[in-house]
C-alpha cells in the first residue's frame, strides 16, 4: 500500500510533502479511534530488544534521526509509530529559517536524498517547552548545533545556550558539529576546537544537575587518521557515545545521472549510498577503541538486515531518516520484527 501512496507523494515538493504528512499524522494523533489504530498497527512490544544504556532502559534499538523533527513538534504522533526514541534538532539558541529553498532532493534511483536545509528550526528554548508539555513516554534527544550567523570563534557560546535550555527537557544530547549545510561547522571537528567545546558543555552537565550522556555525531567523510582523533577526544572528555555518521558530501557510486546530480549542487546525501560507508566508520570506532564507546549507527538503515549489519559492526542502537520516506510508517515495526525472527535478542548479545 505505501508503495502505491508514495508513488503519489514523489509527484510533489519533498519539504511540502513532508509537512503535509506530519501534520497528516498529527491530526490523526488527535482523533481516539485512529490513534488507536496507529498504535495497535505499529506499536513495538518485544522485551529480547530492550537494552539499558547511560542508565536509560530504551524499549527496542530504533530510533528516529535528527532532521525529521526539527523543532519536537510532532513527538507524540510519532511516538505511535514504533520507534524505540526520537532524536529532536537540529536545534539552535535562536530560530533560523534555514537555507534558501529548494533545499531537500530525491534521488529515487538509488534510495537516497539531498538536504541542504541549514539547521532551519524555531529554537532552542520553544522546543525544550513541547519537550516538557509531551503526552507520549518517549526517550528524546536534543541533537544541537549553532546558527549560521554566529561565528565560528564563538560556536561554542550557542552549544551551551542550547545546553542549557534543553537540559531538563531531554534524556540524552548529540553535539553536531558534522553538518556540511552551516558554513565552517566541519572545522570544529578539528582536535582543539572540539576538546574545547565538549569539556565546556561536560562542565555544564554536571553543574545543571546530576548529569546527562552527550554523544558526538560525526560526518562520514573523515579519515581514519581524523577518526582516531575523536576516539582519543571522546575518551579525553569522557562523553558518553557517538553518533554514526551525519550525511556525506561524496557523490560516487550513484545511479542517478551526473548531470541531475550536479544540477541538484551541494548538499549532505544519505540514504543506501551511505550505509556502507557507515557501517566502516561504526566497526573502525568499535574496534579501535575496543569496543568501550557505545554507538549510535545511522545511514542506509531500510530493513532488519541493515539493522544487524550496524548492530554486529558495533553499534548499541540505530536510527532511520531516509529509510522512513522510502519505506514508510511501518520501518521501525518491520525492522524489530525482523530482528526477532532473526533470533537476535540483546540478553543474548
Amino acid at each position: 500500500m505505501y508503495k502505491l501512496i508514495r508513488k503519489i507523494l514523489f509527484c510533489f515538493n519533498p519539504e511540502t510533502v513532508h509537512t503535509w504528512a506530519m501534520n497528516r499524522l498529527e491530526f490523526a494523533y488527535n482523533i481516539p479511534m485512529l490513534k488507536y489504530f496507529m498504535e495497535s498497527r505499529y506499536s513495538v512490544d518485544e522485551p529480547s530488544l530492550s537494552q539499558t544504556l547511560w542508565g536509560i532502559t530504551f524499549p527496542n534499538p530504533v530510533g528516529l534521526a535528527a532532521g525529521f523533527d526539527k523543532s519536537a513538534q510532532y513527538i507524540n504522533s510519532l511516538t505511535c509509530l514504533g520507534f524505540g526514541f526520537i532524536e529532536i534538532g537540529t536545534l539552535t539558541p535562536r530560530q533560523q529559517t534555514g537555507n534558501a529553498k529548494p533545499r531537500l532532493f530525491r534521488l529515487p534511483k538509488d534510495k537516497a536524498l539531498i538536504n541542504r536545509m541549514g539547521f532551519n528550526n524555531r529554537g532552542a528554548a520553544s522546543a525544550a517547552q513541547r519537550i516538557k508539555k509531551k503526552k507520549e513516554q518517549i526517550i528524546v534527544g536534543g541533537n544541537i548545533g549553532k546558527n549560521k550567523d554566529t561565528p565560528l570563534h564563538q560556536a561554542e557560546h550557542d552549544y551551551e545556550q542550547c545546553f542549557e535550555h534543553l537540559y531538563k527537557a531531554v534524556d540524552y544530547f548529540v553535539v553536531n558539529v558534522s553538518s556540511p549545510n552551516t558554513p565552517g561547522l566541519r572545522s570544529l571537528q578539528e582536535k582543539e576546537p572540539l576538546t574545547k567545546l565538549l569539556n565546556k558543555l561536560q562542565a555544564m552537565n554536571y553543574s545543571l544537575g546530576t548529569g546527562k550522556p552527550i554523544l558526538l555525531k560525526i560526518a562520514p567523510d573523515l579519515t581514519n587518521e581524523q577518526l582516531d582523533d575523536i576516539i582519543d577526544i571522546v575518551k579525553t572528555t569522557r562523553l558518553h557515545g557517538i553518533v554514526a555518521t551525519n550525511t556525506t558530501i561524496s557523490r560516487e557510486g550513484l545511479h542517478t545521472s551526473p548531470r541531475t546530480v550536479e544540477k541538484i549542487g551541494d548538499g549532505g546525501l544519505s540514504g543506501l549510498p551511505l550505509r556502507e560507508r557507515s557501517t566502516e566508520v561504526v566497526k573502525y570506532i568499535h574496534e579501535r577503541s575496543h569496543g568501550t564507546i557505545p554507538i549510535i549507527a545511522v545511514g542506509g538503515i531500510f530493513t532488519a538486515e541493515d539493522a544487524i549489519e550496524k548492530i554486529n559492526a558495533g553499534a548499541s542502537l540505530v536510527q532511520v531518516y531516509t529509510g522512513f520516506i522510502y519505506e514508510g510508517p511501518s520501518i521501525a515495526k518491520k525492522i524489530c520484527d525482523g530482528l526477532v525472527k532473526s533470533g537476535f535478542s540483546f540478553e543474548k548479545k
